[in-house]
């Protein structure tokens, strides 16, 4: 190793992206964006790096790079463990004396960013940066250590010293040797940054993809207040919010698809005496109740994560931080992303379905879209690393970068503490994982040798259920997937599972179904939330508290929650149609939701009573509708999701219909207005019989297959008695579906079928293209298996 010539210290706006070899990946990066993007307003703290000829300086003048390779020789013949030849090289390090001239160096940068500070002693963030790290295909996360806070000379010095030294902890050396990359070819450059005032303000993480899906057309923020490193670490469940790009640039919409409120129990500051540097508090309740981040704030980094994203021409793992002095936001890390990023445009789907019902145990946040199963083995700390069995299911409060080689062994991973981006979410990501992090009670909870199934393929939440439950993979190759001249789409329900989707060639979503957004995520009966003082259901009252925490106006949550939750669904398929059915609960699904007993009649056959358009208009539900109608416009023109449009289900007569496009519009949902389209289910006889008169009010039908079966052929649907005479396929019903298809389209509307009957049966897909069909929306497990049948009759020319 001999010493490489060039400067020993650099400052950012001297480097960029090609200096990786002379600055390390992190460094790079710094540079770049204070050099390429400061012009798109992106904001970056002032600071400088060593460079890698300094670290190979520090080997040469020290006289330990024979004594380092010794150690390397050893532990590849296996004659020293991990552990061993880490500590035994950082001693090396830590031990060694700065060489004068890197010394000398270091000073002259820390007093000169002093001057440009106006500090004497200017506060900086110490930090780690490989030659071989932030690349494309590997993340490195948290493999060098960074030091906060730090303070004077002396304490800058040895803050170097022990970045060096950290350059051989045990995590790295591991994480190297899984990676292919040489020792003795790697270098360490360190940043030393003027440290933003985060620890008065927040800190986060950002990416510019989805993490789980790979969706390309968000931005993902998590935030939580003071410094940054336990949002890393998964120390802290932090707020989460998920920002749709496309409409970013309009300043007339707010795109902001998710917000949700994270525990935020405790918060790193800066210490005051003793040696550390940082400590970790508890946050108030104001805090913990409180957002981060302002509407404006997420709005404005996510415009930088577009801008990083662009420049760099691949989906960022992003870190920022808020001064709680200034206000002002800046981005003190950007790497690559390196799950996703590398296998964009990927031609296989992974689908997973467990094959059994049963209750989830514990719930967090979903990490990856798979399913295992194993033995759990609780871990505390590194006592309880030796001897993990390889296929265990890891459970701990939050996982170390020093545990990446037992995270290696694991089925899966649950933790108590952490978000979508904490370190366990990350690692288990790179690994191909499942994890369930920030359950909030899993150490306590679960036990050794206990069998658990993991989930993460039931949407956003992730769930472990007791015992070892059977579960199905199945690869969906996309490029297989026939094109078809009848338009596919997809049935949606749950915003959850929306992003999971969108690399299917589907043209838009066929059936949205609002009431189960308003069954699975609002719970509450939206005329309790208007009339909340007339309720007199005490538990009633506590749970609806519990559930609009944080809104001063309680149908305001209904609004926000219901227009995020549809947008959701929105995006992914944007700018294909997404068609939301207005909510279609009977009385006796109504009643079920929180409060809802108190508003809803007793009827001895709900499916035939107050329920789709005849709800809408009825006193006992007009405000409730009003509601849902303003969701729908915030949506659209708020957040800026136009391919919305709206369906109304079990409409009855035109003069209905009349009646309910009336109050809509006196809502603000006009036909026609702002390119809003409004379609009618046609799922009872009259929707056909007087098929001209209902297209004249309606921009097209959609088939609800299982209604209408129901009424042509007089059988209760959800009777086991009759199950054998419940048949889509019925002559009767098909020459209904037959004669609709014609005489809409005659009177020029269109007509689609969102029923299940396409995705149970191929041949009924065919027959449907034999009608002249528009679009057939189905299920996601169904639509390559109804693509293929469609595809078949088209070229067949189907009756």
């Amino acid at each position: 190793m001999s010493a490489a010539p060039g400067p020993l210290v650099l400052w950012f706006e001297e480097v960029g992206a090609a200096d990786v070899p002379r600055v390390g990946g992190k460094n790079a990066s710094l540079g770049e964006m204070v050099r390429a993007l400061s012009g798109a307003g992106v904001r970056v703290p002032p600071g400088f790096a060593t460079t890698a000829a300094a670290y190979r300086g520090l080997v040469e003048a020290s006289g330990i790079g024979a004594a380092l390779r010794a150690r390397l020789d050893a532990r590849r013949r296996g004659e020293a463990g991990l552990q061993d030849t880490g500590a035994a090289i950082r001693r090396l390090f830590l031990d060694a004396e700065l060489p004068p001239a890197l010394a000398d160096a270091v000073r002259a940068a820390y007093r000169e960013l002093g001057r440009r500070r106006g500090v004497a002693d200017p506060a900086v963030a110490v930090r780690s940066s490989a030659t071989a790290e932030d690349l494309p295909t590997a993340s490195f996360a948290g493999q060098q250590e960074t030091f906060l806070n730090v303070v004077g000379e002396r304490a800058l010095l040895d803050a170097c010293r022990r970045c060096f030294a950290s350059l051989f902890t045990d995590r790295a050396i591991s994480y190297r040797e899984m990676q292919g990359f040489d020792h003795l070819k790697v270098a360490l450059s360190i940043g030393v940054q003027a440290m933003v005032r985060a620890d008065l303000g927040g800190s986060g993480i950002m990416f510019s993809i989805d993490t789980e899906s790979g969706f390309p057309g968000v931005v993902v923020i998590s935030a939580a207040w003071g410094l940054g490193e336990p949002i890393v670490q998964g120390a802290v469940d932090p707020d989460r919010h998920l920002v749709f790009k496309p409409p970013l640039d309009d300043p007339r919409r707010v795109p902001i698809l998710e917000k949700a409120l994270g525990g935020k129990a405790r918060k790193m500051v800066y210490a005051t005496g003793g040696s550390a540097r940082t400590a970790m508090v508890e946050t108030t309740r104001r805090e913990r109740e409180a957002f981060v981040l302002t509407d404006s704030e997420i709005l404005r980094l996510s415009r930088w994560a577009v801008a990083i994203e662009k420049h760099y021409g691949r989906p960022m793992d992003m870190e920022w931080a808020k001064d709680g002095e200034t206000g002002e936001l800046f981005i003190v890390q950007a790497r690559p992303e390196t799950v996703h990023g590398a296998k964009q445009g990927g031609a296989t789907l992974r689908s997973w379905r467990l094959q059994a019902k049963a209750k989830p145990i514990l719930a967090g946040a979903a990490v990856g879209e798979a399913i295992a199963t194993g033995p759990v083995r609780v871990v505390h700390g590194p006592d309880d690393i030796a001897g993990f069995p390889d296929g265990a299911v890891l459970v701990a409060e939050a996982t170390d970068p020093d545990w990446v080689p037992l995270m290696r062994k694991a089925a899966g991973i649950v933790t108590d503490h952490g978000g979508a981006t904490s370190h366990a979410a990350i690692v288990s990501r790179e690994l191909g994982l499942p994890a369930v992090v920030g359950t909030q009670r899993a150490t306590a909870l679960l036990r050794d040798g206990q069998a658990v199934t993991l989930s993460c393929a039931e949407g956003d939440e992730g769930h472990v259920y007791d015992g070892a439950l059977p579960f199905a993979a199945t690869d969906i190759d996309l490029g297989a997937i026939p094109e078809t001249h009848t338009a596919l789409m997809l049935n949606i329900a749950s915003p959850a599972a929306a992003l999971r989707w969108w690399r299917l060639p589907a043209k838009g979503v066929g059936l949205a179904r609002m009431e189960f957004i308003v069954g699975s995520v609002i719970k509450a009966h939206p005329m309790a939330l208007v009339r909340f003082h007339q309720l007199e259901d005490r538990e009633a009252r506590r749970r609806i508290e519990a559930l609009t925490r944080g809104y001063a106006d309680k149908a305001e949550y209904f609004v926000d929650t219901l227009a995020r939750g549809v947008a959701r669904i929105a995006a992914p398929f944007h700018p294909h149609p997404v068609i939301l059915r207005l909510s279609d609960f009977k009385s006796n699904e109504y009643a079920h939701l929180v409060g809802g007993a108190a508003f809803e009649p007793v009827e001895e056959n709900p499916m035939l009573g107050l329920r789709g358009a005849s709800r809408y208009y009825s006193e006992r539900y007009r405000e409730g509708f009003a509601l849902e109608c303003r969701a729908v416009r915030r949506a659209r023109d708020e957040i800026g999701l136009g391919n919305l449009a709206v369906m109304v289900p079990f409409c009855r007569t035109p003069k209905e219909a009349d009646r309910v496009l009336a109050l809509m519009g006196e809502h603000g949902l006009r036909r026609g207005e702002d390119g809003l389209r409004v379609y009618v289910m046609c799922e009872i006889p009259s929707n056909v019989v007087l098929a001209e008169e209902f297209a004249a009010r309606f921009d097209g039908f959609s088939i609800g297959s299982n209604d209408l079966t129901q009424l042509v052929l007089g059988v209760d649907r959800d009777s086991a008695e009759l199950r054998g005479l419940f048949d889509e396929r019925d002559e009767a019903v098909k020459r209904m579906i037959r004669d609709v298809i014609g005489r809409a389209h005659a009177a020029g509307a269109t007509v689609g079928i969102c029923g299940e009957a396409p995705s149970n049966h191929p041949d009924f897909a065919a027959f449907l293209v034999g009608c002249g069909i528009d679009s057939i929306s189905l299920n996601p497990d169904g639509f390559v298996a109804a693509a293929r049948s469609v595809a078949e009759a088209e070229r067949r020319g189907a009756p």
